[in-house]
């Protein structure tokens, strides 16, 4: 499928990722998850039903496999 972003000439392709998000105050860090990725521009769409697990994921609050570490930017 050809990217969305205006003006890009990139497919996009199916691709595992890691998905970093923000959800009340905290950081969330997803590793494989399935997404299609802009083959130029790097532009990244996740399918519904891929956002609806994570949402899951998010409200089980199940424990984490693995705790990072997190530096703040300063």
């Amino acid at each position: 499928m050809k990217c969305s972003i205006q003006g890009c000439t990139g497919e996009y392709e199916q691709k595992m990722i890691i998905h970093t998000l923000r959800y009340k105050g905290e950081v969330f860090l997803f590793d494989d998850v399935p997404a299609e990725v802009c083959s130029v521009c790097g532009d990244t769409i996740l399918a519904p039903g891929t956002v609806k697990k994570l949402e899951a994921l998010l409200a089980k609050k199940a424990a984490p496999e693995k705790l990072i570490p997190m530096y703040h930017y300063a």
